[in-house]
Formats: C-alpha cells, structure tokens, sequence
C-alpha cells in the first residue's frame, strides 16, 4: 500500500433532472513507474492507480484503466447526466491489490 493514499472528489450537492453535471476526482499517489531507482541503485517496485471506477446507483458510468505512464497524483473529471438522487460510489485500485473508496451523494430535483 502506498503510504498518504487520499482520494478527493467533488460532486455537487444538487443538481436538476437530467442536468450533465461535472464530476473531479483527484487521488494523492507517488505512482511509481518501477522504472527508477533508489539511492543503493535498487529498482523501486512499480506502484501505480491501475484503474479507476464510478458507479451511480449501483450502475457502471466510468470504467477507466490508467498506464504507467501517468502523472503523479491522476486526476479524473467527467460529465454524466442524472435521472435522479442517488450516491456516486468512487473506485481505484492500486497494483498491489489495495482499493481506495470514496462515497458522494447528490440530490436531484
């Protein structure tokens, strides 16, 4: 597991029906390349966001796989059009197996 894992999203509170709204995620990570190495010339294990998910009520609305080549710290943002309240549920797993979670909800008027 990466050490300071922190993911961040900002949903909006509110949003009107079928209004496209705007979704950020950003989750603080080193995102190791395992390419580089460390000061004893040891190759530092590769370590990075392989993929990432958003859900809404339970349905698939990103399904996002990541390379290595990405930045330090990803950050995602995209539109989606809401029918009705409900929760976001944010995914990303790492390559050594650990998952960050994340749980918005937004109410539709």
């Amino acid at each position: 597991m990466a050490d300071n894992v922190k993911p961040r999203v900002r949903v909006p509170k509110s949003a009107s029906v079928d209004e496209v709204v705007v979704i950020k995620t950003l989750i603080s990570h080193p995102m190791e390349s395992g390419q580089r190495k460390d000061r004893d010339g040891n190759t530092i294990p590769r370590s990075i966001i392989n993929r990432f998910t958003a859900e809404f009520n339970g349905t698939s609305v990103l399904d996002a796989t990541l390379e290595p080549a990405i930045s330090t710290n990803p950050y995602i943002e995209f539109s989606v059009k809401l029918p009705e309240s409900g929760d976001f549920k944010f995914t990303w797993y790492d390559d050594d197996g650990s998952v960050y979670e994340d749980v918005q909800s937004i109410e539709v008027a």
